[in-house]
C-alpha cells in the first residue's frame, strides 16, 4: 500500500487547533446541498486511490461547511466558557473560508455571527486573529521547528478541510479495511467520484468512511464519517464553493487594525514549559517523563498515557481541580470512568491512566488489562 500519510498535498489546511481556541459559538452554517448523481466514467477503488496518491495541489480557495453530531456529554468541562471555545467545532454546523497557495502559504477563516477568526501563515509568520475580542498571536519561525519550541499552533484531529480529513482516514488503511467505490456526485458544483473505507473489525466505533474526490483535480471535496450501525454521518466536512487557481498573495497578508492587542508567542505555554522544567530539576527528569503508548494498529488501535507527568507540574492547582472535578461526574465502568461519543471512547483509569480510541469501551478494558499498555 502506498505511503499516504507523506503527501504534503493532504496537509496544506493551516493548523486547526488555535481555531478552536480563539472562536466562540454561534457560527453561521450552511446546508450541504449536493445535485444529482453525475454520469461518469467508471472507476475502480484502486484507481482511485492512486489518484488520492498523485494529485498535485498548486492553489486553492473556497467556502467549507463542516458539521459535527459526535454526541458529546454534558458535563461542564464541555459547557464552560472558555471550553465552549475549544469544542466549538466539534459540535453543530460551522462555516469556514479557505485559501492555500503553496506549503507556505495557508489561510483559514472561521466565520461567526458576531465577527471572525483567523489563522494566517505566511512564510515564517503565523497569525491567530480574533475580531471580536480584537486581540491577535503573532509567532515567528515555521511551524514544529526547533525555534518554535511548540509555541506555533500544530494540527488536532478535529479536521477544518475535506483534505485534513482524508488524511486521517487513510492513516487508518491496513487488511483490516475493505475499500470499495460508492455512488458519484456533484459537491460544490463539480463532479466527484466516491470512495468508501470500511473498518472490518467490529470493534471499532466507525462504520465507514466516505471521500468524494474530484473527478478532474484528484481532490477530496467532501469526507463523511459514519458510526458503525448509522446511516448518518457523526463529521463531515465538504466545500460548498471551491476554485482551484491560486489565491492572491494578499489574501496571506496580516496587518492588525490599531485597536488590535497583538501578543508575541504564547506566553501561557512559556510560563508553563518554565514551570515544567523546574519541577523536573525538583522531582528528577528521568523516571517522571510522560509516558504513552499506541496499542493495536489501524482502525482500533488505542492510545494509552498517563493522565500526569512533569508537565502536570506547570499547571495551577484550580486547573487541576477542574479536570479532576469534570472527570469526576464522568459515569464508572470497565475500571475507570468512561467518556463516550459515537465516534471516540475515553477510559480514564483507577490507577491514572488515560486510555483514547475509536473502539467500543469493552475493547478499552481489553487494552487496559493488557500488559503491553502497562506503563510501568
Amino acid at each position: 500500500m502506498p505511503n499516504f500519510t507523506s503527501r504534503p498535498v493532504l496537509r496544506w489546511a493551516v493548523p486547526a487547533v488555535a481555531a478552536v481556541a480563539v472562536v466562540g459559538a454561534g457560527v453561521a452554517a450552511k446546508t450541504l446541498a449536493v445535485a444529482a448523481e453525475p454520469d461518469l466514467p467508471p472507476r475502480t477503488a484502486a484507481q482511485l486511490l492512486v489518484d488520492l496518491q498523485t494529485a498535485q495541489l498548486d492553489g486553492l480557495s473556497g467556502t467549507v461547511v463542516e458539521r459535527a453530531d459526535l454526541g458529546l456529554p454534558a458535563i461542564p468541562l464541555l459547557t464552560g466558557d472558555q471550553s465552549a471555545k475549544l469544542m466549538s467545532l466539534a459540535s453543530g454546523k460551522h462555516t469556514l473560508r479557505v485559501w492555500y497557495s503553496g506549503p507556505d502559504r495557508a489561510r483559514v477563516s472561521l466565520l461567526g455571527t458576531q465577527g471572525q477568526s483567523d489563522i494566517i501563515h505566511n512564510g515564517n509568520d503565523t497569525w491567530i486573529w480574533d475580531s471580536q475580542a480584537k486581540e491577535a498571536q503573532h509567532f515567528a519561525g515555521k511551524p514544529g521547528s526547533a525555534a518554535d519550541k511548540g509555541a506555533v499552533p500544530s494540527p488536532t484531529d478535529m479536521p477544518t478541510s475535506p483534505q485534513e480529513a482524508a488524511d486521517l482516514a487513510l492513516k487508518a488503511l491496513d487488511p483490516t479495511t475493505q475499500i470499495s467505490t460508492g455512488t458519484s456526485a456533484k459537491i460544490a458544483g463539480r463532479n466527484a467520484y466516491e470512495l468508501v473505507l470500511r473498518p472490518k473489525d467490529t470493534a471499532s466505533l466507525v462504520g465507514e468512511v466516505r471521500l468524494a474526490i474530484d473527478a478532474q483535480e484528484k481532490l477530496p471535496l467532501r469526507v463523511q464519517v459514519l458510526p458503525r450501525g448509522s446511516a448518518n454521518p457523526a463529521f463531515e466536512v465538504a466545500f460548498t464553493s471551491v476554485n482551484f487557481a491560486r489565491p492572491d498573495d494578499a489574501e496571506f497578508k496580516f496587518n492588525p487594525p490599531a485597536d488590535t492587542k497583538v501578543t508575541e508567542g504564547n506566553p501561557a505555554a512559556k510560563d508553563a514549559e518554565k514551570q515544567g522544567g523546574e519541577w523536573q530539576k525538583q522531582h528528577g527528569s528521568d523516571a517522571d517523563k510522560p509516558k504513552s503508548t499506541v496499542v493495536g494498529t489501524g482502525w482500533t488501535s488505542v492510545l494509552v498515557l498517563r493522565s500526569s507527568d512533569g508537565a502536570a507540574g506547570a499547571a495551577t492547582s484550580d486547573e487541576q481541580k477542574k479536570a479532576q472535578d469534570a472527570i469526576s461526574q464522568l459515569p464508572t465502568g470497565n475500571g475507570g470512568r468512561t467518556f463516550n461519543t459515537k465516534l471516540l471512547n475515553v477510559l480514564f483509569t483507577d490507577d491514572g491512566r488515560v486510555l483514547i480510541g475509536s473502539v467500543n469501551p469493552e475493547r478499552l478494558a481489553q487494552v487496559a488489562a493488557d500488559p503491553a499498555a502497562a506503563l510501568k
